[in-house]
């Protein structure tokens, strides 16, 4: 039995594209679909659209974690998530474990014909989101042989949003999240690593849905649906490709251009999100201090109490390679801690 996309059982978290209601979008790591269910298994329909890596969707599947591969095609395809289970209730959220290496299209769950479905809990009250790269996305997470160690030969198999650090954050804070974040980011077009060798910055993908043209054509996406209490702005380590120029010349005008650009970034966001409190950082992930200075002198100027700088223990310096599960805790346990300091930034209070 076919379970269609616009069934009203089943739950959404993400910045999704919902255009076609029947064949919705997930481009973004940490988007999930939730699903309580009768019967003895569950199938999922899925169209990948590829641009790089392997491709695979995370699932956890009454609470044990699993993934499965995606065939390199644009054509729905049904692919089983599990079989001879126990004809009992079930609870599925299947999730996309990248960025927008890939978008996949979503066509539906195939169960038995007898099964019924549950309904699922609420999600959170709380809202967050993270404008990020690629550690933002859990990029490499998965690879704890590597702890503080460059990044193995890898084809994307060991990325899993799940064990980014924020996500691990939004689960302690109980929190929805949005991961609007992409690997190999920086803030402006033709720097950083992503989309090359026309590189694309945060400026000209923070505002769509799709943005990737390599995965279908781009749209914008309209910030009335989803507005956070918490916005993290966790980009600035890709920045320095291909020129350190903050490190190089601090006061230079490149450097400058950087800061005002990075401050009009922000200073649109509190706009868009005029209850939301913004806390600017980086990662552990090594780069040049010069970076975090320039956050640090943009949030000075900025001079609002919804807007804050923060650095981890080990900013900058923790690891050569990309964020693993257990450094990803950490900076989740340290990010934690600051935002509870931050006071009733969740409107609760008001209630």
């Amino acid at each position: 039995m076919r379970i269609w996309p616009d069934n009203k059982n089943l739950q959404y978290c993400g910045r999704i594209d919902f255009d076609d209601p029947k064949a919705p979008v997930l481009v973004f790591a940490g988007s999930f679909i939730r699903m309580r269910f009768t019967g003895t298994s569950v199938k999922a329909v899925i169209a990948n659209h590829k641009n790089y890596w392997t491709d695979y969707m995370g699932y956890i599947l009454d609470g044990k974690q699993d993934k499965f591969a995606l065939i390199d095609q644009s054509e729905e395809k049904c692919y089983t998530i599990a079989e001879n289970l126990e004809d009992t209730m079930h609870d599925l959220l299947l999730f996309k474990r990248k960025d927008s290496c890939h978008t996949i299209t979503f066509y539906g769950f195939e169960v038995d014909e007898n099964a019924m479905l549950g309904e699922v809990p609420a999600l959170p009250t709380r809202k967050m989101e993270v404008f990020g790269d690629s550690v933002s996305c859990g990029e490499v997470s998965e690879a704890v042989e590597y702890v503080g160690k460059p990044d193995p030969q890898h084809d994307g198999e060991y990325s899993n949003s799940w064990y980014s650090y924020s996500w691990i954050t939004a689960r302690k804070l109980n929190a929805q999240l949005h991961i609007t974040s992409q690997g190999g980011i920086a803030l402006l077009d033709h720097t950083g690593w992503f989309h090359g060798p026309d590189y694309v910055g945060m400026e000209s993908c923070y505002d769509k849905i799709e943005y990737n043209d390599e995965c279908g054509p781009v749209k914008p996406w309209d910030f009335s649906l989803y507005q956070p209490h918490l916005v993290v702005v966790a980009f600035g380590q890709n920045d320095s490709n291909p020129e350190d120029y903050m490190a190089k010349d601090y006061n230079g005008e490149k450097a400058k251009h950087w800061r005002e650009h990075y401050r009009a970034f922000v200073e649109r966001l509190m706009e868009l999100y005029p209850a939301a409190h913004f806390v600017l950082a980086t990662t552990i992930l090594g780069h040049d201090k010069s970076w975090d200075d320039a956050i640090d002198q943009v949030a000075k100027e900025i001079a609002s109490d919804r807007v804050s700088h923060f650095l981890y223990s080990k900013n900058g310096v923790g690891t050569p390679g990309h964020i693993r599960i257990p450094e990803a805790e950490q900076m989740a346990e340290e990010l934690c801690a600051y935002v509870n300091s931050l006071g009733d930034i969740w409107g609760e209070g008001e209630q």
